[in-house]
């Protein structure tokens, strides 16, 4: 038996066989396990290079699951392994999870490109999102959690399927048939964009339709905010801070659903109809968050062009010519809103500028691999000096 205690996470490693005759020396090593490390958060018990597992070890797990007073996670149970923990219910006393196949993405197309990972193209019927390897599995598992409970309330996204590894990555596979992100269809015939622009447009109208029950486990969007602007307070003045906060603290509250990423590279063109990709950051809240995001993509990604952050990124996240961005936005705004004119368009993309600018701020600011001196430079450039003085011109949302 071997341990291993990494990010404050015990896994205990057990292999070969285990039955009457060793189940007791076992249940003796794994007290003391335990007793050396008792201030672990965590502990797993990883069953990849387990055979066998008889009555007797099996209640020598639980004798440890009631020990530490708190879940017990298996992991990397193989199919035979996993009947054994099924068939005596032991499958959701322990948590016992699958073994993850290993998927290679080596030679496949990638179809999709975000700040979380790429999305590959497996085969004719399935497609791959690879996660980043900074993504823990317990987040992935939450994405994919997420997709599954949007698909229930009659989202249309893609059928999510397991978590995998791809390498040192994970990985979650979905079902998605012969089926083009919109991103790739405007980059090889521009002259589809008002008709798929204007569909993306109808059909985030009709999520926005949707509201999730109370249990549905879905974050609320306003308080994500909310907590953002907390924890970026230390880089800013008092005042700078409540200016800040009164901000997001005046959007409506609302519990509508909001897909939280949507945009041309994240929507699936599928016989003719639009499928939703990348939904594991859906939330409630106020449907400016998802018009936020998408003028991200469509209006400040574009004008920000020139600066410290090569093109070559902003393409990569977009996915086709810079030259067509306004198009797309201008169809979404007016199909979205009603409206028909330019300038009617023009007028209310800069009143919605500041919420595009909080959306901005807040993706630039949240990444986990920031030094703190780091996080101050992006907080001054992004939220200092373009989000709070924009901020100064803000009407109130009507919509």
């Amino acid at each position: 038996m071997k341990t291993e205690l990494k990010d404050n996470i015990l896994t205990i490693f057990l292999e070969g066989r285990i039955d009457s005759n060793n189940a007791p020396e076992l249940e003796q090593k794994l007290l003391d396990v335990l007793t050396q490390n008792a201030s672990a958060a965590k502990i797993q018990i990883d069953v990849d290079k387990l055979e066998y597992i008889s009555s007797a070890g099996l209640r020598v797990l639980l004798k440890l699951r009631k020990a530490i007073k708190k879940p017990l996670p298996v992991i990397n149970a193989s199919n035979e392994l996993y009947e054994i923990f099924n068939v005596t219910g032991f499958v959701e006393l322990l948590e016992v999870h699958k073994r993850m196949r290993e998927v290679s993405v080596e030679g496949c197309e990638v179809i999709g490109e975000g700040g979380y990972g790429k999305v590959y193209r497996l085969d004719p019927e399935t497609i791959v999102k690879v996660y980043k390897p900074n993504f823990k599995l317990e987040f992935i598992e939450q994405e994919r959690n997420a997709s599954q409970k949007a698909f229930i309330m009659g989202v249309p996204t893609a059928i999510s399927y397991d978590v995998v590894k791809c390498g040192d990555c994970y990985g979650v596979v979905y079902e998605m048939i012969n089926a083009k992100t919109i991103a790739q269809i405007i980059s090889k015939d521009p002259s589809k964009i008002p008709e798929l622009s204007a569909k993306s447009a109808r059909l985030l109208k009709e999520l926005h339709k949707i509201i999730p029950s109370s249990d549905s486990g879905l974050p609320d969007y306003k308080e994500i905010f909310l907590n953002w602007s907390y924890s970026i307070s230390k880089f800013l003045t008092e005042e700078e801070a409540k200016k800040l906060k009164n901000f997001i603290s005046a959007i409506p509250d609302r519990k509508t659903f909001i897909h939280g990423d949507y945009h041309s590279k994240n929507i699936m063109v599928r016989n003719g109809e639009l499928q939703l990709i990348d939904i594991g950051a859906a939330c409630v809240g106020h449907p400016i968050f998802d018009i936020a995001e998408i003028m991200l993509v469509y209006i400040i990604m574009p004008a920000s062009r020139g600066g410290e952050i090569p093109d070559e990124y902003f393409l990569s996240m977009l996915g086709f010519d810079f030259n067509y961005t306004s198009q797309v936005w201008g169809t979404i705004c007016g199909t979205y809103f009603g409206l028909s004119s330019p300038e009617e368009i023009e007028t209310l993309t800069k009143k919605l500028i500041p919420y595009a600018l909080l959306m901005m701020s807040y993706r630039a600011t949240i990444s986990p691999l920031f030094s703190p001196e780091e996080l101050q430079a992006v907080v001054k450039r992004t939220v200092i000096e373009r989000l709070l003085p924009a901020i100064d011109t803000v009407e109130p949302l009507d919509f």
